[in-house]
């Protein structure tokens, strides 16, 4: 009976470790698979800022876009090309002046501000030949006074330090596209002026070719993002395994002992086994001897 008693105690701490190990294995395997998931997820999301892309052609082929102006134009250039998180609008910034448009950038640029107003009036008075010579001359000084004191307005209000990036770009619409030409060929000390304030000028154009680079900057950032998020998950899932590995490395020992146990047990059982049998035989031939006396 102790012996009984024994084996079934050694039985039901033998259960009892495996149902532990089996139910922390099954937890571990959960995680894996939640970790996995996560994986999944993450994947799923590159995939989608992958496939967000909008040709060039699209753009070209857009006469709205290419007929608006100012605001309009550079409104449809930045939809076209950046997602809605990238950009923001009639954007207010914190010294209370509202900006055309405002591209939320990653570190180091940041917010980089973008203006669309530009003056044309004196410049196609400047241009006009049936203008009087000595208009035309007065309207290109007014020309240089008018870009010279939008490249300082567009400085002042929309470069804040730790509030927005560095520098800020003046938006040339389509109508201005020869205005752009014209102060590149003909103006190099506006051109000076406004790199030193930190204000570049751009052309539909090269505003394109901006946000292009932009939205490649964008993708890869949010790339990175997600590979972060992947090797962190890997970094956990790899500790999991190990916590695995020393449970079942736990489990092995504990299924060892207990075989050890069972063994010893049935080494002494049968030890009281012969014990009993010499007992009885012992028993018999004193019995035999008595009967003889």
């Amino acid at each position: 009976e102790t012996t009984d008693q024994r084996l079934r105690e050694i039985s039901g701490q033998v259960d009892a470790r495996l149902n532990r190990g089996f139910e922390k294995t099954t937890e571990t395997f959960t995680r894996v698979l939640e970790h996995l998931s996560r994986i999944d997820e993450a994947q799923k999301k590159i995939a989608e800022l992958s496939s967000s892309v909008v040709s060039l052609q699209e753009i070209l082929s857009d006469k709205r876009s290419r007929g608006a102006f100012g605001e309009v134009q550079l409104a449809a250039l930045v939809r076209n090309l950046l997602p809605e998180s990238a950009f923001s609008l009639q954007q207010t910034l914190p010294n209370g002046t509202r900006v055309d448009c405002l591209l939320e950038l990653p570190e180091p640029t940041g917010r980089l501000a973008v203006d669309a107003k530009f003056p044309l009036e004196s410049y196609r008075i400047m241009t006009d030949p049936e203008q009087p010579r000595s208009m035309r001359e007065r309207s290109a000084r007014q020309f240089r006074q008018d870009v010279r004191k939008h490249i300082a307005d567009i400085a002042d209000r929309y470069i804040i330090e730790g509030e927005t990036a560095s520098g800020a770009m003046m938006f040339l619409p389509a109508e201005a596209e020869a205005v752009f030409a014209e102060i590149h060929a003909h103006h190099p000390a506006l051109i000076e002026e406004a790199q030193r304030r930190g204000v570049w000028l751009v052309s539909p154009t090269t505003m394109m070719a901006i946000l292009t680079t932009t939205r490649s900057v964008l993708r890869d950032a949010a790339t990175q993002q997600q590979v972060h998020l992947i090797r962190s998950h890997l970094h956990a899932l790899s500790k999991d395994f190990q916590r695995f590995r020393e449970r079942m490395d736990k489990l092995s020992r504990h299924i060892s002992l207990a075989h050890q146990d069972v063994a010893d047990v049935h080494r002494s059982a049968s030890k009281i086994s012969d014990r009993f049998q010499r007992i009885d035989d012992v028993d018999v031939e004193f019995l035999q001897q008595d009967g003889q006396g």
